[in-house]
């Protein structure tokens, strides 16, 4: 059973998730609160995964609360509900750890999808928010040609292409399957490797490509035109 927590200001949004996502039957709404009682309440029930909506008022607006709950010892993992694609928005919560980002009128069967493959550790982009994650990572304005990389400190960073030139062969086919969404326990499977195997290249991925969690690799991936399924072996 998929353990999900919803985290979002308005009632009548969280009562229309938990009937949608426990219709699924092997998903079960453990906690729903508004940004004020999100660490409190997460704590209490650890979920498996947090939905939090990306625009709360302050001081416990969206960003503020998946620092907080990335912060926790076990902390588990958040993705972002928008109503909107703000890049801004995006890469700050990129930036913080969010491992996905979903649009509040997504379909219900995408939806809950969705919550399963982020539950199980992959990650989601739905794909009318994508193009602002992407835009919003490399800091470019909205589909701006040939955007120059930077980092959150305003350094150049390294083209797409390049970084992911670095990679070996079966790291770039971890990062292909990652950029897909995959979990690891999936990507172990297609791959034939263990589960520990597959951590140690995720981990050898983001190193080199230097991006600070799975999401951003996926972005680094999506630039490069990586993000697509590897061929089988």
């Amino acid at each position: 059973m998929v353990q999900v927590a919803i985290v979002d200001d308005e009632a009548l949004v969280r009562a229309a998730l938990r009937s949608i996502l426990e219709s699924s039957g092997d998903i079960r709404v453990v906690a729903d609160c508004d940004g004020h009682q999100a660490l409190a309440a997460v704590a209490a029930s650890r979920p498996d995964l947090v939905l939090l909506d990306a625009v709360m008022p302050e001081p416990d607006d969206g960003l503020s609360v998946l620092r907080a709950l990335r912060a926790l010892p076990e902390p588990p993992a958040v993705a972002m509900l928008t109503a909107f694609d703000t890049s801004a928005h995006l890469r700050a919560a990129m930036a913080a750890g969010a491992c996905g980002f979903l649009l509040k009128d997504t379909a219900v069967g995408t939806l809950i999808d969705a919550v399963r493959i982020l539950a199980s550790g992959g990650t989601v982009f739905t794909p009318t928010v994508g193009r602002a994650v992407v835009d919003g990572f490399l800091g470019a304005p909205p589909h701006a040609p040939d955007p120059v990389p930077t980092t959150d400190s305003g350094d150049v960073r390294e083209a797409p292409d390049a970084a992911v030139g670095a990679l070996t062969g079966r790291e770039r086919d971890v990062l292909a399957l990652l950029a897909a969404g995959e979990p690891n326990a999936r990507i172990a499977a297609e791959l034939r490797i263990s589960v520990g195997t597959v951590k140690d290249h995720v981990r050898a991925v983001l190193r080199k490509l230097g991006a600070p969690n799975r999401v951003a690799a996926a972005v680094i991936a999506h630039q490069a035109g990586l993000a697509r399924h590897p061929e089988r072996g």
